[in-house]
Order: C-alpha cells, then structure tokens, then sequence
C-alpha cells in the first residue's frame, strides 16, 4: 500500500528536552493508523511538525512522496492535509453553520472586486458551500444544532464539529487529537460511525493519537506505539498488547 504520509528520522527538542528523537513512521494510503503511548512520548509534538505548527532540527515528513518537512500549516491545508486538536478550537459566537461555512478556501466572496461586481458567482458558491455545510451536519447528526452558537456546544459535539471543518476543507488526511476525550457514548458511536464512513466510502486516511484503547482496538489498524520520543513498535491491537516493549514501556509491565 502506498503511503499517504512518511516521517523519516524527526527530531525536536525545546531547549534541553528532547520531544522527539530520530523518530521514523508511515502512514499508509486509506488506513486509520493509531498512533499511541504514555504521556510525554511525543505524539502531539508530531503531529504538530507533521502539520506544520513545528518545524523539526532534523528529519523530513513527505506528503505522498512530496517532501512537505517545514511547510506552514496553511499551505499543507491546501495540499489535503487538516489536523484536529484535543481542546476543540471553534469559533464560539458563531453558529455551527457558520464555522463550517468558513472553513473552504478560495471563496469569492473574500475578493473585494468580485463581492461588488461578481455577484451571482458569490450567490453560486456560497450556495453550494451552505448545501455541503448542511450534508457534513447530517452526516454528524448535528444538523438540528445548524443555526446554535458553537460555544453553547458540548465537548463531545464540539469534537463533531472539530471533524466536520476537516469535512469541509476536502482534505483527504485527516490528523485526530484524542477525539474520544470527554465524548459521552453515545456522541462516540456518530464520531466512530462518521470516521469508518468518510474511510470506507470516500477514502480519507486517519492517523488518530488516542489514549481510549477500546476506540483504538475499534477503530485502528495498524497501531504505533511512541515512547521517550521514538517509535516503538508497529502492529494490529493485538500484537501490540502482547509486546513485552510495551507493557514495560506503556502499561509499566502489567498484562492486565
């Protein structure tokens, strides 16, 4: 299978800690590829270097072949690559459709020549742009929350809502932050649901940080393991939990 995203020997450090060292992974092609490990490993430092919030000392993160190491977040947005974060970061006093409505780029309407004297072509566009807001609204089940504050949201449909501007952005690999924190069950079995939807149906790939095993066991395949700010292992669920560099590593060495 071809890989969507390869990271290649990264390394990062802030002054004298190192977050993340000589660390090498591949995330293939229309897999949900989970990413896991104890606290401190490193999985958000890189994420945030995948995505261009960081830039590494060291290493390169190609884009399916493309060497992207270093690109600014908005440029890898633009070539397909959007990331969520464990605290949902919406825009509170707008509506839940107008965070979504925001989120396409090139829009029309944000030239000034064109809002004054293109417009029908603005009305076109924005049209669709509400047309598609309102199918990525059904597809999460929060369409009957379409005109409510996303601040007045809770943390589990903000975490919805978070998926649904990587819906609306088109990007076809989608970096998750602990979706599954604070998500009550039933909000879990629409995330859950809209995620194997948007894999199966439409093709996107996943590379999801989770500490929930039993979403990662659901939901992910294959599992990588960081600690100390390296790879570890690589494998289904089942591998990983009989892996003895894990237990010690990430379970401190209890088979439970």
């Amino acid at each position: 299978m071809n890989s969507a995203l390869s990271v290649r020997s990264i390394s990062k450090s802030f002054g004298g800690l190192r977050a993340v060292r000589e660390c090498s992974l591949e995330i293939a092609e229309g897999a949900v590829t989970g990413l896991i490990g104890p606290n401190g490993a490193g999985k958000t430092t890189l994420f945030n270097i995948i995505c261009g919030l960081f830039r590494p000392d060291s290493g390169n993160v190609h884009l399916r072949g493309r060497d992207v190491t270093g690109q600014p977040a908005h440029r890898l947005f633009h070539r397909g690559v959007v990331r969520t974060f464990q605290i949902p970061h919406e825009f509170a006093g707008m509506t839940v459709l107008e965070n979504l409505m925001l989120v396409p780029a090139g829009q029309s309407g944000e030239n000034v020549f064109r809002a004054w004297f293109q417009r029908p072509r603005v009305r076109r566009e924005e049209h669709a742009i509400v047309k598609r807001a309102h199918e990525v609204l059904d597809v999460l089940q929060l369409g009957r929350l379409s005109g409510e504050l996303a601040g007045n949201l809770s943390g589990g449909q903000k975490k919805l809502l978070e998926l649904g501007r990587a819906m609306m952005s088109e990007a076809r690999v989608v970096l998750l932050d602990e979706p599954a924190a604070g998500v009550n069950r039933t909000l879990m079995k629409t995330l859950n649901a809209a995620i194997r939807r948007l894999n199966r149906e439409c093709n996107y790939t996943f590379c999801i940080v989770e500490h929930d095993m039993n979403f990662v066991r659901r939901m992910c395949n294959p599992v990588v393991v960081m600690a100390e700010g390296a790879t570890l292992v690589q494998g289904t669920m089942d591998e990983i939990m009989a892996d003895q560099r894990v237990l010690d590593a990430y379970l401190g060495g209890r088979r439970d």
